[in-house]
């Protein structure tokens, strides 16, 4: 019989996809299907266009939520707002713009260390949401092809939380500088729960607090404050969170059994105080619990990834708030 090779799919081009440098020779083989081969270029609309809009249309969201949280004038609701008043929106850049910045800053993380390791990504894709809050429900990065790397899934995962933390602290620093100690008498509504750095940092910033009295947030806190949560919630060990990515590189097949540990946290979380982790833990029942696997599960990462590891993990410490929302 005559020598036959298969044809290639006609959506892969014939461009080798190089292994990362950090691949022993061993694995090498890069990648592990479809051989020298790489995805089609995705179309311009899903890698640009798409992405612009999205995040245009997010500004704009962001900045109606952040002049709604300012505004003090008589208003039924944030549409009437926006009909009556649309030239107060530029009032809700400080929120905004923090906000946005610690969400670009997270999400670019994850993009270029996926760049750094030829692992193909989308911009970010942020996802507007109604006003009456924050404006957006956060943003995503699609992965075009697995993360088959160990060390590849290690930095991609951490480096999101890593880099949105650092600014969200710098963003809290200025957002409690800006922000005043009320009379709890006046403080009603949608309670914040505190976690261990807002505390510290305010008792730095204030010194102690009568317990009669509360900090009114300024925007640029509150922004702050919602970074903290987002980096929170990213860094839990379950699944393809961020913290499922970092768990799984670091303890292997052991992350299932973390997360199985989780979940059931989180439901007694929901049970007794913020009713949003059941909602969490039942997300996490869907899309599943345990982390695929890499190609190179025995790849060592190397003392300064270890330390990165522990990193994240007193930065969850210090950004979790058992209560995130409660009604004062």
């Amino acid at each position: 019989m005559d020598d036959e090779r298969v044809t290639p799919r006609s959506d892969w081009t014939r461009e080798p996809l190089d292994p990362p440098e950090h691949l022993s020779p061993v694995d090498r083989s890069w990648p592990p299907t479809w051989d020298n081969y790489s995805p089609a270029a995705p179309s311009v609309w899903s890698t640009v266009y798409l992405p612009v809009g999205l995040f245009l249309l997010t500004v704009f969201t962001t900045l109606w939520a952040g002049a709604l949280q300012v505004n003090d004038k008589p208003v039924r609701g944030a549409w009437d707002f926006l009909m009556r008043y649309p030239g107060d929106l530029y009032k809700g850049w400080p929120f905004a713009g923090t906000l946005l910045g610690i969400l670009v800053t997270h999400e670019f993380g994850h993009f270029w260390l996926s760049r750094i390791h030829r692992v193909p990504a989308s911009l970010p894709l942020f996802i507007p949401g109604p006003p009456q809050f924050i404006g957006t429900f956060g943003a995503i990065i699609r992965m075009r092809s697995p993360i088959l790397s160990r060390c590849a899934l290690f930095d991609i995962g951490v480096a999101g939380p890593i880099a949105g933390f650092l600014v969200a602290v710098v963003a809290l620093i200025v957002g409690l500088e800006l922000s005043t100690v009320i009379p709890r008498d006046r403080v009603y509504g949608l309670q914040l729960g505190e976690p261990l750095l807002l505390q510290f940092l305010a008792w730095l910033i204030f010194g102690p607090i009568p317990a009669t009295h509360d900090i009114l947030l300024h925007p640029v806190a509150f922004a702050a404050w919602f970074g903290l949560f987002v980096t929170a919630i990213n860094l839990l060990p379950i699944g393809q969170l961020d913290g499922g990515h970092v768990f799984y590189a670091l303890f292997g097949q052991r992350q299932r059994t973390v997360a199985v540990v989780v979940i059931p946290i989180l439901v007694m979380l929901g049970l007794w105080g913020w009713p949003g982790w059941i909602l969490w833990a039942g997300l996490a029942g869907l899309v599943g619990i345990s982390h695929p696997p890499v190609i190179d599960p025995g790849a060592r990462l190397g003392r300064k990834r270890i330390f990165v590891g522990w990193m994240a993990a007193a930065i969850f410490v210090l950004t979790f708030a058992p209560v995130p929302f409660y009604f004062g």
